[in-house]
């Protein structure tokens, strides 16, 4: 965890409370913040130069205040800035390259009323090469009403498949969960077996269901054993649940602090894409949630 956590900003309310979640998670990595502002060109083949420089002067002043509003709240924090004379998603794209963690607003400013993700969002979370953690418009503790559920302890959410056991997500759940001495909560969706809804079976029998979940339940167990015994102070609750894995996800999330989801990049194209499960995650979560980038 040694490379910094970089968080885009433009000024908005929106952008400003994710750079206080990206301060807060520099802190507990113990590394440095970059606050990134997109800064691009105006249109045109000749701008004035006055126009130019008050842009830039406003980008600055964005900058500036941010990182005096986060240094006084968090008095060890490294914190710099920069501004990127890109369009918003490649000023963040870039600066990913070397980062350990991208976090951005859900929406910056702009967008309508109703939008959930908005685009420089989710082509940051679908194409940055380290992961991204997306915050909702209000980032809340809890999901749906703003509180951590009453009496709950801190918890990780993350979404896991033990067919197809991915070890880039697992680590930073895991990793994630211990920083923060949380509880990981981790989620398997599964559905009956193809045969088990063929139209020769009308019904599908007690029994035949709980011997399915069992043999879920067994290899979920197996599949995290070593990651249990790489973070042995991290507690591990799991939920194996017959859903769809968005809902499943969505249902567990309810009082994280954190949901982890993860996203197949693709060497043969030239920008990724988010699943289906992923993109319906980051449209629904009332909770931040990161985007765990792998091969597999």
């Amino acid at each position: 965890m040694s490379h910094a956590v970089v968080a885009g900003i433009d000024g908005s309310e929106r952008s400003l409370a994710a750079a206080d979640w990206a301060a807060r998670e520099a802190l507990l990595r113990g590394v440095p913040l970059c606050l990134v502002r997109a800064s691009p060109r105006l249109p045109g083949g000749t701008v004035p130069v006055p126009a130019a420089e008050t842009l830039h002067h406003l980008g600055e002043h964005i900058l500036q205040r941010a990182i005096a509003d986060l240094g006084a709240r968090y008095p060890d924090l490294q914190v710099r800035g920069e501004q990127a004379a890109d369009a918003p998603a490649a000023a963040l794209l870039a600066a990913a390259r070397d980062a350990g963690l991208l976090v951005v607003g859900a929406r910056g400013s702009g967008g309508f009323d109703g939008l959930a993700v908005g685009s420089v969002a989710l082509r940051v979370s679908a194409a940055a090469a380290c992961p991204v953690v997306l915050v909702p418009d209000q980032p809340v503790e809890g999901f749906g009403d703003g509180s951590r559920v009453t009496g709950g302890a801190a918890q990780v959410v993350v979404g896991f498949d033990a067919h197809r056991p991915v070890g880039e997500v697992a680590d930073f759940a895991f990793s994630a969960a211990e920083a923060r001495g949380a509880c990981l909560r981790v989620v398997q969706a599964w559905a009956l077996p193809a045969e088990a809804v063929s139209p020769q079976k009308l019904f599908v029998t007690e029994e035949d269901r709980a011997t399915w979940e069992d043999q879920e339940v067994l290899q979920l167990s197996d599949a995290l054993r070593t990651r249990q015994h790489k973070y042995p102070e991290v507690t591990t609750r799991t939920d194996v649940v017959l859903l769809h894995p968005a809902q499943a996800l969505l249902n567990a999330s309810r009082g994280a602090e954190l949901l982890v989801v993860g996203r197949r990049t693709d060497p043969r194209a030239a920008e990724s894409r988010l699943g289906p499960v992923t993109h319906a995650v980051l449209h629904h979560a009332r909770c931040p949630v990161a985007v765990v980038p792998h091969g597999g």
